[in-house]
């Protein structure tokens, strides 16, 4: 492949960013790299580009090794035309998914360029077209993961959002869907690139990127995390990694993590870390609807999903952008035969006029529907509380969980027991003497009667109440025999998700 723009290169150089070509090397193994199409040249001759026919038209792709593993890659070069994707440029990316697809192998994109070709014109919209089409047929067979170096917009960005991963760099990271040279908030001085693209704002307020990297190598080590809990393809199973923590370690001090007052907070990350391998969690948006904690870990050597509540931001509520979070990740998880295991501490959906008119009750949806649509085991830890239709939603027996369990101080309820009180006894409360002592008596009396996790036991809606010691264990010996689990699902083209 020649060389880029000369200039072009110093300044990635001085700013410590890699060239397209050291970047695939560093995400490799040594001596692993077979490239593919190196001599393509584009066949344009508009805009004196028959001046300047550079060899791989401004990419770099091929297939290699990661971590022993085979991987089809490419790598987009900025030096070339700043990283667009002319004709050519988006056939070398079709064709190394292509060959992806058919060789079922997983795809990483590293991504920096300027979308879609200008000079080329409506010469480079129809291969830009293929490329997205292709993307979206190996979605949810191949896992694809994109890695965002530069400045990424256009058709670029897009395609990088159709991935299952998208690791963003802070540093130089950033996407937008319009070139920013046309944002009329950054060409007015409004707002900077930084602020309307950049990597802090995709990982906390749009969600497009579920993990940021401080420098290229570290977004190399986050791919390679990644895909240590990713099969090869949707047809195989997830690496089975074993360590040295026992299976059935008991998770000494879980029950002081949580505590008695269930109205007051706690981070479910330390309950998370307690329970799985080597107590290691790699979390996904981990700033984006906090109100919900996503990411992957082990169990006894095995990839798992994991959802949790957080009872540290908004009391664990469930709104709009948690919803949409966690519903997102299981489909990633039951396309790619992970096990999703859920610790549930959820007082309800989010009130308020924000939320529905912003559609809580479509977005809300979709994570009842990833739970009751997803075919890999499911497993459920109810750590406290476990209201109303969040309740539902969060991976109930009766969506078709394989194995729930409740802590002693578990809450499978309607709603809390203060606003069940207000609602059935409002007009006994409202003619009562004593209106503070007698509502304090019917909330002991119905916390007793509805807020018992041995209650929903009893009705078969939990399979086990346990101790918060025993959790690792028990999920242990729940996981084993699901690992083995089909489910037949009679053909149709797809459902209808409410998106």
């Amino acid at each position: 492949m020649s060389p880029g723009d000369r200039s072009v290169i110093k300044e990635m150089r001085e700013s410590g960013s890699q060239t397209a070509r050291e970047r695939i090397l560093g995400l490799l193994d040594d001596d692993s790299f077979v490239e593919v199409d190196a001599f393509v040249r584009h066949r344009s001759g508009d805009h004196g580009m028959h001046l300047h026919t550079p060899l791989g038209d401004g990419v770099v792709a091929g297939h290699g090794k990661l971590d022993g593993r085979r991987v089809a890659c490419f790598s987009q070069d900025f030096s070339v035309f700043s990283g667009t994707m002319g004709e050519m440029h988006a056939k070398k990316i079709c064709k190394i998914a292509e060959f992806a697809e058919k060789a079922r192998l997983p795809i990483i994109g590293i991504w920096d360029g300027d979308g879609q070709r200008a000079h080329e014109g409506v010469t480079s919209l129809g291969p830009n077209g293929e490329l997205l089409d292709i993307l979206v047929s190996c979605s949810g067979k191949v896992p694809m993961i994109s890695v965002v170096l530069g400045t990424v917009s256009g058709t670029s960005a897009l395609a990088a959002g159709l991935s299952d991963f998208v690791i963003l760099g802070r540093q130089r990271g950033k996407m937008f869907m319009r070139s920013p040279y046309v944002i009329p908030e950054i060409v007015s001085g409004e707002v900077d690139e930084d602020t309307l693209g950049g990597a802090a704002h995709h990982a906390s307020r749009s969600g497009v990127a579920c993990m940021v990297s401080e420098s290229e190598s570290e977004a190399f080590d986050m791919v390679a995390e990644i895909l240590s809990h990713m099969p090869d393809h949707t047809m195989s199973e997830p690496p089975v990694l074993r360590t040295g923590d026992k299976w059935d370690r008991k998770c000494k001090g879980m029950g002081k993590l949580v505590p008695q007052d269930s109205d007051r907070p706690y981070d479910m990350r330390d309950v998370i870390g307690q329970v799985f391998d080597d107590k290691r969690f790699l979390e996904m948006f981990p700033s984006y609807a906090e109100n919900v904690v996503i990411g992957f870990a082990r169990l006894d050597g095995h990839s798992v999903g994991v959802i949790g509540n957080q009872p540290s931001v908004l009391a664990g509520c469930l709104d709009i952008d948690a919803s949409v979070k966690a519903a997102r990740f299981i489909r990633t998880c039951d396309c790619f035969n992970v096990p999703v295991v859920t610790f549930v501490d959820v007082p309800g959906f989010l009130p308020g006029t924000v939320q529905e008119w912003g559609g809580i009750i479509r977005h809300g949806a979709k994570l009842l529907y990833a739970y009751a649509e997803a075919t890999v085991p499911k497993l459920a830890v109810v750590t406290r509380k476990a209201y109303g239709g969040a309740y539902l939603a969060m991976s109930c027996k009766h969506l078709g969980s394989d194995y729930n369990v409740a802590w002693p101080t578990g809450e499978l309820a309607v709603m809390g027991a203060e606003g069940a009180v207000n609602i059935i006894h409002r007009t006994e409360l409202a003619e009562s003497d004593d209106r503070s002592e007698r509502h304090s008596e019917l909330v002991d009396e119905y916390r007793e009667k509805f807020g018992d996790p041995y209650v929903a036991a009893r009705h078969g809606w939990l399979d086990d109440v346990i101790e918060p010691h025993q959790t690792r264990m028990a999920l242990v010996k729940a996981l084993r025999p699901l690992l083995s689990k089909r489910e037949l699902v009679l053909p149709k083209k797809h459902g209808n998700i409410p998106l």
